[in-house]
């Protein structure tokens, strides 16, 4: 669909203007690496990301990744805590297109009608199925064999757009939200590369979604990264990796928070133990009972301390008294 000059993009072989007027909304490390690709190819008139976030006991200042790769390209790059404080500059640069990806926020009409192309989205999921904020995630927590990522036009409802187009990847059962992200991270970035010159010579197709079938992927809260040891072995599975390596499910222990960041299906059955029950000591962690069995929690991490083998904590629980026989909560 188009031609590559070196690592740059031939764009006289696509009827469109040289001098495209790109603006690109983004804030995460998944944004980031598709704007890599972008810049490669086109000319990025500004960049629309999140502000400075200060993090840590010494409230060091962290740029969003997007940031980043436009200071790294000397882009000018727009900080607003509310888009429309910026819709004047926006509009002074009169926009060809718009492109967003996990930028953070639902873009109001009034931005939506700014560029003479739309605006496009880059989305980690095949829509309808898992519209929201953190699609990654809750593709592995709810089960799912499947994803992808989704080009789309914006209107002012959450991914709800006509579709562009779309590519899948299986999602196998090793799969952690990182790896997962890190695959469609770069699946993103090479759709839209494919898909751009036919909306730039809107040539493309527009693809109605049908919201009889819309699944949502809402951003994942607190309570949401809590194990709930009365589910089946495989939900609890799908929860662990699926919050792996952000923000991390967790359970308590005596009151403490325990992290949890890789566990083990287990074909064990123990009919006299409550869930949530620490069952035995295994060499690759150590055991909970669970509503159909046994799971095997393999990599965790105490309150307060770094990660560590389910092994060596429990043997440094035992250590200080009894283990096998504690509750999970």
């Amino acid at each position: 669909m188009y031609n590559y000059i070196g690592d740059k993009m031939n764009l006289e072989d696509i009827n469109v203007e040289k001098e495209l007027k790109i603006i690109y909304m983004g804030t995460p490390e998944f944004s980031a690496t598709v704007l890599k690709g972008l810049v490669e190819n086109y000319k990025i008139r500004a960049i629309v990301t999140q502000p400075d976030k200060k993090v840590g006991r010494e409230q060091k200042v962290l740029f969003p990744p997007v940031k980043q790769v436009g200071l790294d390209n000397t882009i000018l790059v727009l900080q607003p805590n509310k888009i429309m404080d910026e819709y004047l500059a926006l509009k002074d640069m009169e926009p060809d297109l718009i492109i967003t990806c996990a930028y953070g926020k639902i873009l109001p009409r009034e931005i939506l009608e700014l560029p003479r192309l739309g605006c496009i989205n880059v989305h980690a999921s095949l829509l309808p199925k898992l519209r929201g904020g953190a699609p990654i995630h809750r593709a592995i927590i709810n089960g799912y064999t499947k994803t992808g990522v989704t080009i789309m036009y914006m209107d002012e409802k959450m991914d709800e757009g006509d579709m562009i187009s779309f590519k899948e990847t299986e999602i196998t059962e090793t799969d952690t939200a990182e790896t997962l992200h890190d695959r469609l991270s770069i699946i993103g970035r090479d759709l839209l590369l494919e898909t751009l010159p036919s909306i730039l010579n809107k040539t493309n197709k527009r693809i109605k979604q049908n919201n009889d079938e819309a699944t949502y992927g809402f951003v994942i809260k607190r309570e949401d990264e809590k194990i709930d040891f009365s589910k089946s072995k495989k939900q609890i599975y799908d929860k662990i990796r699926g919050l792996n390596s952000w923000p991390g499910a967790y359970c308590l222990i005596d009151g403490k928070i325990l992290k949890v960041w890789e566990s083990v299906k287990s074909n064990n059955i123990f009919e006299d133990k409550l869930n949530g029950e620490i069952t035995n000591i295994y060499d690759n962690g150590f055991g909970v009972k669970v509503s159909d069995g046994e799971i095997i929690l393999k990599t965790v991490q105490p309150e307060g301390k770094k990660k560590m083998s389910g092994k060596d904590y429990a043997s440094g629980m035992i250590n200080k008294g009894s283990f096998v026989g504690k509750i999970l909560e």
